[in-house]
C-alpha cells in the first residue's frame, strides 16, 4: 500500500532547486517559501512504510482530531499540532472564492504559454512550464489527487493565483482538512502525505516506527530533476502544438 501513497507525490529539495538556471522556475519556488509551505514540502525525505500503512488502516476522525493506532500506540493529531510541526500559516483565506478577482484576471494572462488568456478551468499543457509544475505540486503533493493530472480545476487555479501573487492562505486549515479526508472511511480523497505523516508519528511518545525508507529520487525536485521535467514538458507541449502549426 505504501508505495501507492508516494507514486505521484513530490518532495522539494529547496537547497538544490535554486541552482536551476530558469528565472521563472526560481520565482515559483520562492513563492512556495513565502506562502509558508517550505517545511511541509521540504521535510525529511524518508517514510515508514509499515507504520504508514497501519496509520491509514486504523485512521479516523474523532471530535475534530485525526486518530489512529500504530504498533498498539494511540495517535492523535490536532490541527494545532499539525500546523506547528510544519510551521504552516494559520491566518489567511479558507474560502478560495475570496481570491481577489483582479488577481485571477491577471493570472489568466500570466500563466499561459501563448498570448491568449486561459480559462480558469483549463488544460495544464496550455500553461508555462513553471505553472505546470506548480499545478502538479498542488495536485499530487498537497491535495493528493488520484488519476489524470492533465486538467486544471478552478480550485487549483485559484490556489495557484493566491500563491503567485502572495495572497495569504490558511494552509493549516486547508491541509489538515485534506488529512482528515484521507482517514475518513468512504472518502474519495486519495491518501498521501507519506513523509509528513512520518514526521508527525516521530513525535508520538513511545511509538516505535521500525525501518525507514528513502523517498524515491525521481520524486524529489532537485536542480537535475527539474531540468529533466522541463525538458519532458517542453517536448510534450511541442508535440501538442505541432499539429496546430504544421
Amino acid at each position: 500500500m505504501a508505495s501507492s501513497l508516494i507514486s505521484s507525490s513530490h518532495h522539494v529539495d529547496f537547497e538544490s532547486v535554486f541552482g536551476f538556471d530558469d528565472a521563472g522556475m526560481i520565482k515559483m519556488f520562492e513563492t512556495l517559501i513565502t506562502t509558508g509551505l517550505k517545511n511541509f514540502l521540504g521535510c525529511p525525505a524518508v517514510f515508514y512504510e509499515a507504520a504508514l500503512t497501519e496509520f491509514f488502516t486504523n485512521g479516523s476522525v474523532r471530535d475534530g482530531l485525526v486518530v489512529s493506532t500504530v504498533n498498539g500506540v494511540t495517535v492523535e493529531i490536532s490541527e494545532k499540532v499539525f500546523a506547528e510541526a510544519f510551521e504552516l500559516p494559520i491566518d489567511g483565506l479558507k474560502d478560495l472564492s475570496d481570491v481577489p478577482k483582479n488577481l485571477v484576471f491577471d493570472a489568466r494572462s500570466l500563466f499561459p504559454m501563448s498570448k491568449e488568456q486561459v480559462s480558469i478551468s483549463c488544460f495544464k499543457k496550455e500553461m508555462k512550464i513553471e505553472y505546470r509544475l506548480l499545478h502538479d505540486i498542488l495536485a499530487k503533493t498537497l491535495f493528493v489527487k488520484a488519476g489524470s493530472f492533465d486538467a486544471v480545476t478552478r480550485e487549483r487555479f485559484m490556489l495557484m493565483t493566491a500563491i503567485t501573487f502572495y495572497v495569504k492562505v490558511n494552509w493549516s486549515n486547508l491541509l489538515f482538512g485534506v488529512l482528515k479526508a484521507m482517514v475518513t472511511p468512504g472518502s474519495r480523497q486519495a491518501k498521501g502525505f507519506a513523509i509528513q505523516i512520518g514526521v508527525m508519528l516521530q513525535k508520538v511518545p513511545g511509538l516505535e516506527l521500525g525501518d525507514s525508507r528513502p523517498f524515491p529520487g525521481s520524486r524529489i525536485l532537485t536542480e537535475k530533476t527539474c531540468i529533466d521535467l522541463c525538458t519532458s514538458m517542453t517536448k510534450l507541449a511541442w508535440k501538442t502544438l505541432q499539429p496546430l502549426h504544421g
